[in-house]
């Protein structure tokens, strides 16, 4: 018989049921209540969303695995889980690769080669007959469930599913009271389809800002450096919107001239121009209802600023060479790299414009500010080359781990992507055997350009700039000389970086503002 000591995890999990607990502790007390139940070397936990698993708590596998997104068509063990109700137990012997082979983790004292699991098993897990995700169990061992009962992991397994009920309960009347029930159900609409990887506390406070504006109809204007993912806040802001069911449309504005800018935009009529054989809607008009993005908006030549405002405030369009107008009802997103503000005062964007465009700003930070969300990109776009270069297990290793850590990141998530792309092609050549590893050396990041940087907690410390100097000719020059023309160019180089934003480079080097103006007088440099 079963002693309550025995069953004190299991009460636990009951006593959950009535608790208002954040998504992520509680799909964390499950596993930790299952691990207890059924003690393994890596266990899971994948919530379904359309036809991928994506991970939402972990044990023994790598930090890396959140990152992951666990297509059922590639992954057959998951699709056969899936498929059936109860437990289901593979043989030792069976030949379906396993998506954690490689993942789980490796003390470092054994960490000569990956680990490859030797022991599955998984369970389905419904809501109210609707597949919400599934469990899986593994261990380093083969029979390593075999004294275990099958009939008690499916109990576990149904008072784990009313606990995730319970949370979804919970989560849908909070939006029933906050917002009418068309826009609850748009937002948990998008929520199956968003891929914002990453929990660090810079990115939980994006995600809640857009959450807040989302669902209004003010223009927002997206904020950051080049290829943090402006495009993706775009897209999340859409789909959390009472607009989701609606197209999106993306315009770049960026090295369009004058005449097809506005065409683009607005449309053309036939015989508008050179070309122009057949009348054209413009991205207005598709958008009509939807939202339109206006990428690199800082780029639009002024004359189509002037005309891109007329819109925006009256709502009517003309094509190119039409006198007709035209009704929209478009959402406005637009984002750009430059400092917008400095744009105005320099004369290069209507001022009018800017703060018709920004009236809700939102600031992506860099990937250098998020911390450890860069091993969970890492995994995202490993899982990603694995599937295109039809790979078994591509694993990062623990010093490449560090690099990634620590690597400054001027391109930003788009670096990371192309770095890991080009790592993984790389690796096809090196290893043998299905399980390929990543090591520092193949992501051929410069790391001259952009030294490392220690990481303690979720964010990484702020490093020295990452520019590069140029040779310094220090011949002839007593110490404070030498210094002081260190002091000048790294300035510099950060001002650029930072495309003269001197409150950026202020922060950077770890100085008060007005002492670094100060400093830069007397260094002789202009403010």
């Amino acid at each position: 018989m079963t002693s309550l000591a025995d069953m004190a995890d299991v009460l636990s999990l009951v006593a959950d049921l009535s608790r208002d607990l954040p998504d992520q502790e509680r799909y964390q007390r499950v596993l930790d209540c299952i691990t207890q139940r059924f003690p393994c070397h890596a266990c899971a936990l994948l919530r379904l969303e359309q036809d991928t698993l994506v991970p939402v708590a972990v044990y023994g596998l790598s930090e890396d695995t959140l990152g992951r997104r666990f297509s059922l068509a590639h992954h057959p063990r998951l699709q056969a889980i899936a498929a059936q109700r109860g437990p289901l137990r593979f043989a030792a012997d069976c030949e379906l690769p396993d998506p954690y082979d490689g993942l789980v983790e490796i003390p470092q004292e054994n960490a000569q080669t990956p680990l490859d699991v030797h022991d599955c098993m998984g369970c389905a897990l419904y809501l109210d007959d609707r597949l919400w995700g599934v469990l899986t169990l593994d261990a380093l061992q083969p029979g390593h469930f075999d004294g275990f009962d099958l009939t008690e992991l499916e109990i576990m397994m149904q008072l784990a599913a009313a606990s995730v009920a319970a949370a979804e309960r919970m989560h849908a009347l909070s939006q029933r009271a906050a917002h009418s029930e068309q826009v609850s159900q748009a937002m948990l609409q998008s929520r199956a389809g968003q891929d914002m990887i990453g929990s660090s506390a810079v990115m939980r406070a994006l995600q809640d800002e857009i959450a807040l504006v989302a669902s209004s109809s003010l223009a927002v204007l997206i904020l950051g450096e080049t290829g943090v993912g402006k495009e993706r806040v775009a897209e999340a802001l859409h789909r959390q919107s009472d607009r989701a069911r609606q197209p999106l449309i993306s315009l770049n504005c960026a090295a369009l001239n004058e005449t097809l800018a506005e065409s683009e935009l607005f449309g053309h009529a036939r015989g508008a121009f050179s070309g122009a054989v057949t009348e054209r809607a413009g991205k207005f008009e598709l958008a009509d209802g939807g939202t339109l993005f206006l990428d690199e908006v800082g780029e639009l030549p002024l004359s189509i600023q002037a005309k891109l405002l007329r819109v925006l405030q009256s709502g009517q369009i003309q094509r190119l060479g039409s006198d007709k107008d035209h009704r929209v009802d478009v959402r406005i997103i637009a984002a750009t790299n430059r400092q917008l503000q400095e744009e105005v005062r320099a004369g290069r964007f209507r001022a009018d414009l800017y703060h018709r465009l920004s009236v809700y700003p939102l600031q992506v930070p860099p990937l250098r500010e998020r911390g450890r969300d860069v091993l969970q990109l890492a995994g995202y776009f490993l899982e990603q080359n694995r599937i295109r270069l039809g790979v078994a297990a591509l694993r990062l290793s623990h010093e490449a781990q560090q690099a990634l850590l620590g690597y400054r990141w001027p391109g930003n998530v788009r670096e990371l992507e192309h770095a890991l792309s080009r790592a993984a092609l790389k690796a096809l050549s090196v290893h043998a055997g299905d399980c390929r590893t990543i090591e520092i050396c193949r992501t051929q990041l410069d790391l001259a350009d952009a030294p490392l940087m220690t990481v303690s907690n979720d964010k990484a410390a702020e490093p020295l700039p990452g520019a590069v100097f140029e040779e310094p000719g220090w011949q002839g020059l007593d110490l404070r000389q030498a210094t002081e023309q260190y002091q000048a160019q790294m300035i510099q180089a950060i001002l650029v970086e930072q495309q003269g934003n001197w409150s950026a480079a202020a922060r950077i080097l770890g100085v008060d503002r007005a002492n670094l103006h100060r400093l830069a007088r007397r260094l002789g440099m202009k403010a």
